[in-house]
């Protein structure tokens, strides 16, 4: 059954622990971005384990192998539950990804950000792009071959993936937003139920949370949504 994710894209450990406070037992996933993790660091990541929740560290690492692998390690070693990875940072770096996980660390790998569209991606890689699922599943293929646990897609390419990654793969989506939600800075969005009949197992949402004058109804309404 597919599961939430708050995302906590703020500044600190007060206004993060606030609204893990407001929500309560609503949610249990929480991502830690590079923002907070920065401002924050290992410190909140512990208070989270400590309050029985689970992390979700999403600093998307692309480096070399060894300093890839040494990071994985360490987030397991914190009790990270999940962690992402950048699937354009190479074979040799993704297989030493996946060899460094350890203490029931998941990873994900992260293809093209919910962010952009065709065209701006098409000027990244430096030649035209069409399909979007197509390079998501391209670069899904590479995850596979070296042991990765999942993928983040945007809820339209979740199917291709699926059927590329197979059934047992962990596939995150974010840009979750309800229909009278701001889009934001997302460029691929859906809703809580779009998202679940794409094939979606964790559905990433933060400022419909974050942002709203009651966190825990807001988390409410999501879960309703996802349920239809």
């Amino acid at each position: 059954m597919a599961d939430l994710a708050i995302a906590l894209d703020l500044p600190n450990a007060a206004r993060a622990l606030g609204v893990v406070d407001a929500v309560g037992p609503e949610a249990t996933w929480y991502k830690l971005g590079p923002v907070l993790f920065v401002a924050e660091g290992p410190t909140l990541v512990r208070e989270l384990v400590e309050r029985g929740k689970r992390v979700f560290l999403d600093l998307k690492w692309h480096d070399i192998p060894n300093t890839v692998a040494g990071a994985v390690a360490a987030a397991g070693a914190l009790g990270v539950t999940l962690a992402t990875v950048h699937l354009s940072g190479g074979a040799r770096m993704l297989a030493a990804a996946a060899g460094a996980r350890r203490d029931g660390l998941r990873l994900v790998g992260v293809g093209v950000l919910t962010s952009l569209g065709a065209a701006e991606y098409a000027d990244i890689v430096g030649r035209p792009v069409e399909d979007l699922a197509r390079e998501q599943c391209r670069l899904v293929e590479r995850g596979m071959a070296a042991g990765l646990d999942g993928f983040v897609t945007a809820a339209a390419e979740a199917p291709a993936l699926r059927r590329v990654a197979g059934p047992d793969a962990l596939l995150v989506v974010p840009g979750i937003r309800r229909a009278d939600d701001a889009a934001a800075d997302h460029n691929r969005i859906a809703t809580p139920a779009m998202a679940i009949r794409a094939g979606a197992d964790l559905l990433v949402v933060g400022r419909p949370v974050t942002e709203a004058s009651d966190a825990r109804e807001a988390v409410r309404a999501i879960r309703e949504e996802m349920a239809r």
